[in-house]
């Protein structure tokens, strides 16, 4: 079902964790699949400089979710916004189709923690636990 590179990322997860002193926080999850994420990052004058994630899900959700937080770090947050599931995908040479959905909630992780950055550079905490579709 999975390649060779998806079995790798899943057995050898890069950046499993949390940063304590983070400073974004992304919280996404599909109760429909069972896979939730969350992801910090840690920027310092706008680049991603660490990234780590916690993943409760199946072996493409914790694939995808090692693997755009390998490719955000050294990215400016403008970067990394434009992420794509499907960027995620490539890297990971495919998943299967009814997986996709993974991807899709690794790309809509780094944007929540993006924008949680951004709230926190105005000030604005909000710790709200994720919105489950």
């Amino acid at each position: 079902m999975y390649n060779e590179k998806v079995m790798e990322a899943f057995k050898n997860p890069q950046n499993v964790g949390e940063i304590e002193d983070y400073s974004g926080l992304g919280k996404v999850g599909n109760a429909a699949c069972g896979d939730i994420m969350q992801i910090t990052l840690k920027i310092e004058n706008d680049v991603i400089v660490d990234a780590k994630f916690k993943t409760f899900g199946c072996a493409a959700a914790i694939a995808t979710s090692s693997t755009a937080t390998q490719m955000v770090i050294g990215m400016t947050v403008d970067e990394a916004l434009k992420l794509t599931n499907k960027a995620v995908v490539e890297k990971l040479e495919g998943l299967p189709p009814q997986k996709i959905h993974c991807s899709v909630l690794a790309e809509e992780a780094i944007k929540a923690a993006i924008e949680d950055y951004r709230n926190r550079q105005k000030g604005i905490v909000t710790e709200k636990e994720p919105e489950y579709v």
